[in-house]
């Protein structure tokens, strides 16, 4: 019996995720007195995981696992959760474990939480809070199957060092009768991707043009952030559609979130609204980002923005 995590990784790096949820899963872990280990796909290095909890790797390498996809993923996952004897498999709330999730819960009979913001507060059943409508409020869930799966919402728990021995094994890919192949995979241009960021600086229409984008990069640059745009941008090709954050892109609950020359749609709002501190960058004194936003300020972003990037660079180089 055990714990397994899901460690997600780009590039054969784990993602920030990966860690927090090891560092999530040792607190579960040591109240259990239960082994946490973990799934690693294609990761050059492991036993990283051991500084953050992890007790057992389990790496599965094959070339048809270069790319996520979550047929083949899931078979995987489920491998090693039944020849393991799992009870709680512990995911991340990207978008590639939200395909995961139904999959691995229908064939382990397991329930699942999606969202979830903390430690359990029981574990027979198993209790959690949970963000709902929206990031707008929040609930208690409560699961009393033998298995359960839980999703937790990115930035909630931190990452936490915890150094354990870690002992790494390889397994052979379980094959899976699937057809489907990735053509291409489309990825963010920024230095930091939108998942793993604490910081993110976006851009809506108030920038006009792709060629002002300078903006968002040198700022985000400076802060060591992700770039990120509203969906607006992304339709007219100003920015790639992975930079597209929202309730119709990509979810973000980063520390600091500055949104410049976004109006802010009740969509944009929904899919920001768990980041920590929004800020925002607007000359309309009614744009509805103010409304939601915990600092504003009322200017013009081709004025404020330069002079924001050159004293944030002054102060860090002083």
């Amino acid at each position: 019996m055990g714990i397994l995590i899901y460690t997600e990784s780009e590039n054969r790096k784990f993602k920030k995720s990966a860690l927090e949820l090891a560092s999530y899963g040792r607190a579960i872990a040591d109240q259990l007195g239960l082994e946490l280990m973990a799934v690693s796909f294609n990761h050059s290095d492991p036993q990283t995981l051991g500084t953050y909890g992890v007790e057992r790797v389990i790496q599965i390498s094959h070339p048809s696992l270069e790319n996520f996809t979550a047929q083949q993923y899931s078979a995987n996952l489920i491998s090693v959760a039944q020849e393991n004897g799992v009870k709680l498999v512990l995911l991340s709330s990207s978008a590639n474990a939200k395909y995961l999730a139904p999959l691995l819960a229908v064939s382990l009979s397991a329930g699942y939480a999606s969202n979830v913001v903390g430690l359990p507060k029981s574990l027979q059943p198993l209790t959690v809070k949970r963000s709902c409508f929206t990031n707008k409020a929040f609930n208690t869930c409560v699961l009393d199957s033998e298995v359960n799966i839980i999703g937790l919402s990115n930035n909630s728990f931190g990452i936490s060092e915890n150094p354990k021995e870690i002992s790494a094994e390889d397994k052979s890919a379980t094959p899976t009768a699937t057809n489907l192949e990735v053509e291409k995979v489309e990825k963010a241009s920024g230095q930091v991707s939108i998942a793993d960021a604490d910081i993110v600086v976006s851009g809506g229409r108030g920038l006009k043009g792709p060629e002002n984008w300078y903006l968002i990069e040198d700022l985000a640059t400076t802060l060591g952030a992700a770039t990120a745009c509203s969906k607006p941008v992304s339709d007219m090709g100003w920015r790639p559609h992975s930079e597209h954050v929202g309730q119709t892109g990509k979810p973000v609950a980063s520390n600091l979130y500055i949104a410049i020359g976004v109006s802010g749609a009740i969509q944009h709002l929904a899919g920001i609204n768990s980041s920590k501190v929004k800020v925002v960058i607007n000359n309309d004194p009614e744009a509805p980002f103010f409304k939601a936003a915990d600092y504003g300020v009322v200017g013009d972003a081709f004025e404020v923005v330069p002079e924001l990037t050159e004293k944030l660079k002054a102060y860090k180089n002083s």
